[in-house]
């Protein structure tokens, strides 16, 4: 019964020895894999670090190109000093530097006239927006959509030269008002009017149909002559 004894016990201290190492050579390596992954996160963070300042030199280039008049540049490349007090609507005049990284040619100092308003103020053909098409512009009431929109390089303004506007949804892709009124006069028994502005499933109701023997035919004719009827993708007609 001892030698069971004895022969027991040391199984038993093998085994802790065993465990016990086998927990060392664990963290040994974890830390080690942690290690690794914070260096190989730290090389990402100064990898992903240089194309952004490339970025931003690529965005002053394009907007400031080299070998340009400097009167002409744009207004990102100018540093003029707009009087924040003036009377809104007044014409002033700003005297202008060109910053110092920009390569142009002529006087970099010269005068530029302006007139007394914030960049968001200006008229709808002196900013450019960027253009979306997430809306229905034949939705009823009309829908708007926010995006980002930039001043023309010739304007100058107070504020940011970037800002957000409200624009009204009004896209389209190509479908003609004419083209679907023919479609629907014509050939409106088979669905065609239905299939060129999009709407499939009803363009095979009324094809099964024949037109809703000539009462949905009418209807389609009529709901497209007074443009209710509209492409199926929530665009306009050119």
């Amino acid at each position: 019964m001892n030698i069971i004894r004895i022969n027991t016990r040391n199984v038993i201290f093998v085994l802790l020895a065993i465990l016990t190492t086998t927990v060392k050579h664990v963290s040994m390596g974890y830390g080690k894999h942690n290690d690794s992954m914070v260096s190989n996160m730290m090389k990402e963070v100064n990898v992903n670090s240089t194309p952004a300042y490339t970025s931003k030199k690529e965005e002053i280039s394009r907007l400031c190109p080299s070998g340009t008049m400097c009167s002409e540049l744009s207004g990102e490349c100018l540093n003029c000093n707009l009087n924040l007090n003036c009377v809104y609507g007044q014409v002033y005049t700003a005297n202008c530097t060109v910053l110092d990284q920009i390569d142009c040619i002529g006087d970099q100092t010269f005068q530029k006239k302006y007139m007394c308003r914030y960049c968001y103020q200006t008229e709808h053909w002196e900013h450019h927006c960027q253009q979306k098409n997430s809306c229905s512009s034949v939705a009823s009431p009309r829908q708007y959509y926010r995006t980002n929109c930039t001043v023309n390089s010739n304007i100058l303004c107070l504020g940011r030269r970037k800002f957000m506007k409200n624009l009204l949804c009004n896209w389209t892709v190509g479908y003609r008002w004419s083209t679907a009124l023919i479609l629907s006069i014509t050939l409106g028994g088979f669905g065609a009017d239905r299939f060129y502005l999009g709407h499939w499933h009803h363009g095979i109701g009324k094809l099964l149909s024949f037109g809703g023997l000539g009462v949905w035919t009418l209807i389609d004719v009529i709901l497209i002559s007074i443009r209710y009827l509209g492409p199926a993708d929530g665009s306009l007609y050119i």
